[in-house]
């Protein structure tokens, strides 16, 4: 990392810097564009110092160091937990802040009801405001990303402005980081500018604290110059703005306007006992076991899962009509808690080391515990906001929403070309939500526009599943309701188009799965977990033409005997269960359905109301 220790004045003339990373020496065309605006950020906000962030392994140690030395990380035992670290984040900083994250497109309805509006002249008014002199008496790091290998044909690349080392070196664990970025930025590639401040200046001789932050925050995407602005927040989505900011909020209208799709997906690779490899994308909101099936470990001898993904996809259609998706991201930024050796051992030994942990909480011999990490809770702990605790506590040692963060290639179940440049062909496309009635464990679409119907209507249940009704459903369309950068109804039509592009014969088989489903006990009627594999080989089975399916009103369903059940107790009435239709609740969800999507006035593609219809007239045929 090259150190200059000489005060350097920005081209503006505006403000006089010490630059501890020094300026990338690149020649092109597209960098005084860069330099411009990297000034213009700084004669804003003020920073002492400027440091242009390398992504070398020298310089990520030197900013851990400098935040341990600073009391804002905790260096774990190396013995137990080699090069990785614990941050505490301040209690009221630890999650998405969705109620202050707008989307300022220049009309209103683009944005649609079901993301915040902002005006984009008050709100810029209102950043400008805020971020003045929002860095004093800090660093601005200049952090180069590449979503995607660097200069794949499928990848897009953003710089981060930031005030946060904790936010660099999350951001280096994510992402692609360094000055082949930068290169491709002076060869005149374009770029998403993404700008954040924690709102924490400090006045000279200023103590800082552990974790600086402000209570008044805003994260702004302006979708016409793909620009992002997050103030107030140091915490996961609102400080790595390259996660769900840029890999979806921004890169989905993106793909709006160039014609392929960023989702909020798993992808994974299932390889059959003959050794035949099959790729699959998955959605599913919250909760609803998306990590578990990314690092799946399938109960059926012969089968294995390679994980190429966990939370974002980009899904692009090919020239050969097929639909190619990549892994943006090169990082796992996972919630901790109920990840454990009983429900995701895939996930535990990825953890082996280098990795950054928020919000967990800390044992006697210097490693981490979260609950569901273990079955017992250690004697004793230190909790997510440093206080001493037992199992005898009446909260949680870890919180809720604590995190993990750590790079992809250390996954045992990770694929040997997951970062291949050019994706790999889609088989398959899954949705699920957390329902505890009406919907089956597996369903296939009769069509794509039939798929794109099932996935606009992803929902989960709020009321218990032993009152056996449909209940008020909380939406989460395709997973994307808090991440679509644009109006969702807009979104469903562009869904629509990208299938329009694909060969009916190549395009990716839709189907929707449901492993919550109860009985009328409360119970669950399906194991989950590893045995979702078994799900998973029908579906491939479907794919292959290798067995029929039940045609029912709601779309495909298999016969239960064409389910591999071997080695696993299902009674035939919990199966039964699984797959039967209750015409009455699903008319009745169908009306929900329509109330969604009036929601959306006239902007819901006329196929998906034909689709709601097609259904209604279905279900009443008896």
């Amino acid at each position: 990392m090259a150190i200059a220790d000489t005060d350097t004045r920005t081209s503006t003339g505006v403000l006089s810097t010490v630059v501890y990373g020094a300026r990338p020496a690149a020649e092109g065309p597209g960098l005084p564009e860069l330099f411009a605006w990297v000034d213009e950020i700084a004669a804003l906000t003020q920073p002492d110092r400027i440091h242009w962030v390398d992504g070398s392994r020298g310089e990520n140690e030197l900013l851990l160091r400098e935040q341990v030395d600073e009391g804002k990380l905790i260096k774990l035992n190396p013995e137990w937990r080699p090069g990785s670290y614990l941050a505490r984040s301040h209690p009221s900083d630890v999650a998405r802040t969705e109620a202050r994250t707008f989307i300022a497109s220049e009309k209103e309805i683009d944005a649609g009801p079901t993301n915040n509006w902002a005006d984009p002249a008050e709100i810029r008014a209102t950043m400008t405001r805020i971020f003045t002199g929002s860095m004093r008496g800090r660093t601005m790091y200049v952090v180069p990303f590449s979503m995607g290998p660097v200069g794949g044909p499928l990848s897009h690349i953003g710089v981060q402005i930031t005030d946060s080392a904790y936010a660099v070196t999350s951001i280096g664990i994510m992402t692609r980081v360094g000055t082949d970025v930068v290169e491709l930025i002076a060869a005149g590639s374009p770029w998403v500018r993404t700008v954040h401040s924690v709102g924490a200046p400090l006045e000279p001789g200023q103590q800082d604290v552990e974790w600086p932050c402000n209570d008044e925050k805003y994260i702004v995407h302006f979708p016409e110059t793909l620009e992002v602005w997050s103030y107030g927040s140091g915490y996961g989505g609102n400080a790595i703005l390259a996660k769900k900011c840029f890999a979806l909020r921004i890169a989905s209208v993106i793909g709006r306007d160039e014609g392929w799709l960023a989702e909020h997906m798993l992808l994974i690779r299932v390889i059959s006992p003959e050794g035949k490899a099959y790729h699959v994308a998955a959605a599913f909101p919250s909760a609803c076991g998306k990590t578990n099936l990314a690092m799946l470990r399938p109960t059926i001898p012969g089968w294995r899962v390679e994980t190429l993904g966990d939370d974002i996809a980009w899904l692009r259609p090919g020239e050969d009509g097929r639909l190619w998706a990549i892994n943006p991201e090169a990082g796992f930024f996972g919630v901790a808690p109920g990840t454990g050796e009983s429900t995701n051992v895939t996930a535990v030994e990825t953890l082996w080391g280098n990795t950054i942990f928020t919000n967990v909480a800390l044992r006697p011999d210097g490693d981490v515990w979260w609950e569901g990490l273990t079955d017992e809770a250690p004697a004793e702990l230190i909790d997510w906001e440093g206080n001493p605790w037992t199992p005898d506590a009446d909260r949680p040692a870890a919180h809720p929403n604590s995190r993990f963060t750590v790079s992809a290639a250390q996954c045992p179940q990770i694929a040997a070309d997951w970062d291949a440049p050019e994706g790999v062909p889609l088989d398959a496309i899954l949705f699920g939500g957390r329902r505890a009635t009406n919907v089956p464990l597996v369903l296939e679409a009769t069509d794509w526009t039939h798929g794109v119907f099932l996935g606009s209507t992803i929902s989960s249940e709020r009321t218990a599943a032993a009152e056996g009704t449909v209940g008020e459903l909380r939406r989460d369309p395709f997973a994307m309701l808090p991440f679509c950068g644009y109006n969702m109804a807009d979104y469903f039509g562009h869904w629509v188009r990208v299938g329009q592009k694909l060969r009916f014969d190549r395009a990716p088989r839709i189907f929707q799965v449901n492993w919550f489903r109860k009985g009328t006990d409360g119970r669950f009627l399906w194991p989950g977990f590893g045995d979702n594999a078994r799900v998973i080989d029908w579906i491939i089975r479907r794919i292959e033409g290798k067995v029929p399916a039940v045609e029912s009103p709601i779309g495909r369903l298999p016969r239960t005997d064409d389910l591999n059940l071997e080695g696993i107790e299902v009674p035939a009435a919990d199966l039964e269960e699984l797959f039967a239709i209750d015409r009455e609740s699903w008319l009745a969800e169908a009306d929900l359905t329509e109330e969604f999507y009036d929601t959306f006035g006239d902007r819901v593609p006329s196929s998906l109301r034909a689709e709601l219809s097609s259904l209604r007239y279905r279900l009443k045929q008896g």
